[in-house]
Parts: C-alpha cells; structure tokens; sequence
C-alpha cells in the first residue's frame, strides 16, 4: 500500500513539482558554476547504497569540506543554496528516486555512511524500511543547522545528540507508521516549512 501512495503521490506531484524543478535548475545556472543536481551516495533500506539527487545549493567542490552544513551562513552554501535550503526546493529532485524506489515520501532521512557507522543495532533498525523524503525527525529539527552553528564541535553535537534524538523518533514512528500518519507527516512538513 505504501508503494502505491508514493507511486500516486509523486506522478500526481510531476505537473507541478516539474515546472518548479525548471526554474530552480535555470537560477542555479545562472547564479554559480557547475550542475543542476547535487549526487550523493546515502544507505538506504537494508544497509544498501543508492545515490540520492538533490538540487545543488553548495559551490562546486564544497561538498570536500565537510558533509555537515552549518548554520544560517556556511560560507559553501550558494545565496541561491540559502533560499532553496529555507524552503527545502533543494529536496524536490527526490521526487525521481521516490519513483524509481529508492525512496520514500515517508521515511527516515538517509544518511552517509560514515554517520550510519555510528548506529547502535537498535538504531538499525531504520535501515529496515526505505528512507523518506520527510520524517517526524526532520520536522522536529527543521532548525538543525542554527542548533549546530551553537556548538562547539558540530560533528560531535550531531553524532552524540541530534543523530540519536532523530533516530529515537523515528524509531518511534515506523512501529506505528500508516499511509495516513505519512499524509499527516506530509502535511507537517508543509506547514512547518512555511512557518
């Protein structure tokens, strides 16, 4: 069933989700160097590696410098980057691995593997279902990366506390997850993303 409401979801989505994808790749063109599309390897369900697609808001070659983005100002981040990321536009390319199914619209958000290395067995366990494009998670750390600009060490603040606290919830989330509790966390999304 959830396969099927993804599948919907995301071909219904295309006529609109389309257009926007044309006018983001045109102002990331314009505005800096290099590609559209931003590729990463992240492990998805069953501990297996797949390239999540995403729209670039770094300058070209940031990515070097360290996976973390952090704070309202990462000097690697794009003035367009900024407003994507604000909006999270820059997500909208996962529309096509939703559909290939790689992904999920619902789901734990993926991770680089260097982070999953972290996971403690129960941890793991969000490598059982397909990572989303949202989860619970993301909506309650909308603001990470400002929580990461407060600290110290970002690396260590994200690996000992934000990384655990995100997984719990989602943990959490996927024992109990319906295609109705994905349409609710859907909806969240949205409005947390305008508010």
């Amino acid at each position: 069933m959830k396969r099927i409401v993804d599948l919907t979801l995301s071909l219904l989505a295309l006529p609109l989700v389309i257009p926007v994808m044309c006018i983001v790749s045109l102002m990331i063109l314009l505005t800096s160097r290099g590609g559209v599309f931003f590729r990463q390897k992240r492990v998805g369900r069953f501990n297996k590696d797949f390239t999540i697609l995403k729209f670039r808001t770094m300058y070209k070659g940031s990515d070097r410098q360290g996976l973390l983005t952090i704070g309202g100002r990462d000097r690697r981040v794009t003035p367009v980057g900024y407003w994507l990321r604000r909006y999270k536009l820059d997500e909208l390319p996962q529309v096509f691995n939703v559909i290939g199914g790689t992904m999920s619209l619902v789901g734990p958000r993926p991770e680089v593997r260097m982070y999953v290395e972290h996971y403690t067995p129960l941890q793991r366990q969000v490598l059982d279902v397909k990572p989303g494009v949202t989860d619970p998670a993301s909506i309650e750390y909308i603001s990470e990366n400002e929580l990461l600009e407060a600290s110290a060490d970002p690396v260590r603040t994200y690996l000992e506390v934000v990384m655990p606290r995100k997984l719990s919830i989602n943990l959490l989330y996927i024992q109990s997850a319906t295609w109705r509790s994905d349409l609710l966390v859907i909806f969240r999304t949205v409005m947390a993303i305008f508010n």
